[in-house]
């Protein structure tokens, strides 16, 4: 691998090549900006359907939907989604405790939250990236990677070979990248695990309600458009391998059945176990440099966190703004610019990381005099500055 510190710049007068590892949110996101900037990019994701079918439902902040307008795909979110502006805390039995306004951490001029249908999002980024004119591989991952003092040299899954002036890993939680360039940092459980699904939108429903308590820490939903939602409940990890994916509508109904209010109505729909997601919460925060070379980090792939705060998302999106501006500035590609990306995110991303596991550590904790009220807005008014 080249010394970072002597790596060459891009192609004087000829275009820079880039190739992004991972089609998901950081990935899409940041080929649609250095496309735009006229960069060639190449995308290889692993998945054949590029992930344009899996997934329940995404809660969207202000801070996500501030990236997605300079993306150029706001009014498409806004019309598949479903804003609104507070989040109720109810009792187990569905009785509303207290409302509470969400904060806009994307400006005056966009909702606090919108919810919206994780394929929806997905296809609308894919849409984008395929508009753009970047190269697109499915079914494809890099079996190798090696630099040297002229660039990246990747040899594919299909056999195939090309030099690059970047490498961006994009690839998510497991991240064969982060590994490749020996970063051995690896996502760890944090004790709780999820279950949802996506249902029909009772009309009652036009914001998220989370009920803590009951047989589950946390039972909440969020509209997702006018005729859908997710639903979800939050336990204590348990072995996967002892759950059958046969009963995993069996296994949501039971949490589900204890919480009242609209919950009867969208337990009625819990039938398929093959609709049902069941996922462990990790967390991940690589604290030192997110490149080795000309091979840089950004998404899950250098950090994670429990849904708690609904941030993952939003702080992936944001990696791959910060880098594309970067990336765009007229700068040397060297290790100082990549320095410059981890130091503007790595105090934002530790402070949700750290937020998102605290709340969660309450909670197993039991700790009911918790100042989570506090937490959350001290860590939602620092979001609406810009990354």
């Amino acid at each position: 691998m080249a010394d970072s510190r002597t790596l060459p710049q891009p192609p004087a007068g000829g275009t820079p090549t880039v190739l992004v590892i991972g089609g998901g949110a950081s990935g899409n996101a940041v080929t649609i900006l250095l496309r735009r900037a006229g960069i060639a990019v190449d995308l290889i994701e692993a998945k054949p359907d590029w992930n344009a079918t899996t997934g329940s439902g995404i809660t969207l902040q202000g801070n996500a939907l501030r990236v997605l307008r300079e993306l150029g795909v706001w009014e498409q979110v806004k019309a598949s989604g479903y804003a609104f502006g507070s989040l109720g805390v109810t009792a187990p039995d569905g009785t509303v405790l207290f409302v509470a306004e969400d904060i806009q951490t994307g400006g005056e001029d966009l909702p606090a939250t919108l919810g919206m249908q994780r394929p929806q999002l997905q296809q609308i980024l894919i849409d984008t990236v395929r508009a753009s004119g970047a190269d697109v591989r499915l079914g494809t991952t890099a079996e190798t990677l090696e630099q040297d003092a002229d660039g990246v040299s990747v040899r594919f899954s299909d056999g195939s070979e090309s030099r690059y002036d970047l490498v961006i890993g994009a690839d998510g939680l497991n991240s064969a990248t982060r590994a490749a360039i020996g970063i051995t940092d690896k996502p760890e459980p944090t004790g709780m695990a999820i279950w949802r699904i996506a249902a029909p939108r009772p009309e009652s429903v036009t914001r998220t309600d989370l009920a803590y308590g009951g047989p589950a820490y946390i039972a909440g939903y969020c509209p997702t458009s006018e005729n859908t939602i997710y639903a979800y409940v939050v336990e204590a990890c348990r072995d996967r391998a002892s759950i059958d994916p046969a009963t995993y509508a069996d296994e949501m109904c039971r949490l589900a059945q204890s919480y009242g209010g609209v919950w009867p109505e969208i337990t009625e729909h819990i039938t398929d176990p093959k609709k049902v997601n069941y996922t462990w919460f990790d967390h991940l925060l690589v604290e030192g440099s997110w490149h080795r070379g000309r091979v840089v980090l950004i998404g899950d792939a250098a950090h994670c966190c429990p849904p708690t705060l609904a941030q993952g998302a939003a702080m992936s999106l944001e990696d791959a703004l910060v880098l594309a501006e970067l990336l765009t500035s007229g700068r040397d590609w060297d290790d100082e610019l990549f320095q410059t990306y981890h130091d503007r995110r790595i105090p934002r991303v530790r402070t949700v990381v750290a937020a998102s596991m605290q709340i969660g550590q309450w909670q197993l904790d039991g700790v009911r005099d918790a100042d989570m009220a506090g937490l959350v807005g001290r860590t939602m008014n620092l979001l609406k500055e810009r990354p």
